[in-house]
């Protein structure tokens, strides 16, 4: 319990409602609940006054769709507010009704009594870099999707390219050359057609964008040096660090590979330990960009010409660190692979190893960079 924090407020936020409820600091009473108002912060900030003190009130709420605006705007009211990570929040077993109400109350209950886990907030300029990196990523799943309807198109009509990779400058040609004779076919075909080639545009756009946007970042020394390791180019680079932050708040690997749910679940008792699947809590878009990654090392250790002039102007510490990542993961791989264990297993185990050589490289630019600075 926080010393001159008198009331815990839980706010069960929607996107038209808010649930308010109230916990006194000192007592084991159950929280009350203070009502349920319009998503509006004059009349939150309304009803929180009612409650004592900004600097004697904590708030908190679940992430959600709704962003952080509302915790931005308690916070700039001097209110103490945290973001609270959804998936570890203690459940009791038996609950079977579940209400905005109820949630309100249990939060504010269970902010009592200390057993929340709060989500780091970015700032703004960190918000924006992931704004534009997540735009970019659904572009990509709709391109994927345009690419299939015109390919479902295709397979109807029974018209197949006969190279060997699709969506090349050659694939491109051999569509222009098509013709269904048909004025009907033509016209559905020529509208997948388009949709494909705006959808490319779009991703384009937000690729050169994206690249731009990094100049002058504060995390730019480190989208640099994750570029060392293998299956990571810029636009992976961009992503895991805006998605993930500030490398040096996790003390160990091992802390960043529980945050990116990598890990296993376990349920052990006495002498008896049982592991399952990975718990897949935190951030999705992170874990899925490291899972891609770990696909590039299926493949014998080599440092080809791009990777090179990736790392031309970083420090051979960097470099060496990337080049023991290649060796470990490569090997790791093929053993696994050797093994019998499913293609999609052993990537997550390589993945998982990833995200500690991604760590160490993250903590070896921040300190070149305090370096360069001082």
């Amino acid at each position: 319990m926080d010393k001159g924090i008198k009331v815990y407020v839980g706010l069960d936020v929607h996107k038209d409602t808010i649930a308010v409820a109230a916990a006194q600091a000192g007592e084991r009473t159950a929280a009350r609940l203070i009502g349920q108002i319009a998503h509006d912060v004059p009349k939150l900030l309304k009803a929180l006054a009612k409650l004592g003190q900004p600097t004697e009130v904590q708030v908190v709420y679940e992430a959600g769709p709704t962003g952080y605006g509302l915790q931005r705007a308690l916070a700039a009211k001097g209110y103490r507010c945290e973001v609270i990570a959804p998936s570890l929040i203690p459940k009791r077993p038996g609950e079977r009704v579940k209400t905005d109400r109820r949630d309100s109350v249990r939060l504010a209950e269970l902010s009592r009594a200390g057993e929340l886990r709060a989500v780091t907030i970015p700032d703004r300029a960190d918000e924006s870099i992931r704004d534009l990196a997540r735009a970019r990523e659904d572009a990509v799943n709709a391109r994927t999707q345009a690419r299939h309807q015109l390919k479902a198109f295709l397979l109807r009509h029974d018209e197949r390219y006969a190279g060997k990779t699709n969506w090349t400058k050659s694939y491109y040609r051999w569509l222009g050359e098509l013709n269904f004779g048909d004025a009907s076919s033509q016209i559905a075909f020529t509208e997948y057609h388009l949709a494909v080639q705006a959808a490319d545009a779009r991703v384009a756009r937000l690729t050169q964008a994206l690249g731009t946007s990094v100049k002058g970042w504060r995390f730019e020394p480190v989208v640099q040096a994750l570029q060392a390791l293998r299956g990571i180019d810029l636009v992976s680079a961009v992503g895991l660090v805006a998605e993930i932050g500030d490398f040096r708040r996790f003390e160990h690997p091992r802390k960043l590979m529980a945050y990116l749910g990598l890990v296993p679940s376990e349920q052990s008792s006495g002498e008896r330990v049982r592991k399952g699947s990975i718990t897949k809590t935190g951030n999705a878009h992170a874990r899925r960009l490291l899972t891609e990654a770990a696909w590039n090392y299926r493949f014998t250790p080599r440092i080809g010409r791009q990777a090179q002039q990736r790392q031309e102007q970083l420090p051979d510490p960097i470099r060496a660190t990337a080049w023991k990542a290649q060796l470990r993961l490569s090997q790791r791989y093929r053993k696994l692979n050797e093994r019998g264990v499913h293609h999609n297993k052993v990537c997550v185990a390589v993945a998982r190893e990833l995200a500690g050589f991604v760590w160490a490289i993250a903590q070896q630019a921040h300190g070149a960079a305090d370096t360069a600075a001082h």
